[in-house]
């Protein structure tokens, strides 16, 4: 199953690269640190053309890299009266991914790279990070302040609990990326580390920290997370997903 999912998500998306493919790419990127100024003074007589300049003759915005910022400031320090800086990222290697290009719910303060496949009716909640090249399957949800590194794959109807983290595979690196298949709950601050499988259905108890991979419709726990039981009806209960927390209507206003 997992060794099938991996090829099917690999074969749909042209972003998800090795671990050497992603290591060169990051390494090889223009560093970029971009900022936003505001500027107030004679800027009628200022030639913006290096940056973007949004604004009238006495106040604007710049939006720009840092050093052609700073050198069109330089250059007029008898037209600008006060200035004000806000600095995005410091030599950054890969920009944000551009959300409107997912189906998804995506709150407020998630953190998203470029290259990340996000699959249709997924919700991402606030305070969320995912890295370059993972993978996020239809209806899973990353609950609040959840990491997924780095290549990482995740199925279809999966939550993934608040605080938890999926570990990626770029540093240090791994021939595996975590693999979470269909329908698995992640408890609250749970640890999956890099290579490991966790099998459709399963459920890994909050704070588990899982080492080894773990069979489909089991339940695991502990530090290192070891089987308790197998999933029963009373299980899926207290852990079903909710479709209507997934539902996308644009149209209702």
């Amino acid at each position: 199953m997992a060794g099938e999912l991996l090829e099917s998500t690999s074969s749909e998306t042209e972003d998800l690269q090795s671990t050497e493919q992603l290591i060169e790419l990051i390494s090889r990127s223009r560093k970029r640190t971009p900022v936003v100024a505001f500027v107030k003074g004679k800027l009628s007589e200022i030639d913006f053309s290096a940056v973007r300049f949004f604004g009238n003759g006495d106040f604007g915005i710049i939006v720009a890299e840092y050093e052609d910022f700073k050198r069109l400031i330089e250059s007029h320090p008898d037209r600008i009266e006060d200035v004000h800086v806000q600095v995005l990222a410091r030599n950054s290697a890969l920009p944000l991914a551009d959300l409107t290009r997912y189906n998804a719910r995506i709150e407020p303060g998630a953190i998203i790279r470029d290259m990340v496949k996000i699959g249709d009716g997924a919700v991402i909640m606030m305070g969320a990070i995912i890295n370059v090249g993972a993978v996020i399957g239809e209806k899973t949800m990353i609950d609040m302040n959840a990491v997924v590194g780095a290549r990482a794959i995740i199925g279809k109807s999966c939550h993934i609990g608040a605080g938890a983290v999926i570990a990626g595979v770029l540093e240090p690196p791994s021939a595996t990326p975590v693999i979470i298949e269909d329908e698995v709950i992640v408890g609250a601050n749970a640890v999956v580390l890099e290579g490991v499988r966790v099998g459709r259905g399963a459920v890994v108890a909050a704070g588990a920290v899982v080492i080894n991979d773990v069979e489909p419709y089991t339940v695991v726990a502990g530090v290192p997370a070891r089987f308790i039981k197998r999933v029963d009806e009373r299980t899926k209960e207290k852990t079903k997903i909710v479709e209507a927390l997934r539902h996308i209507d644009t149209t209702i206003r």
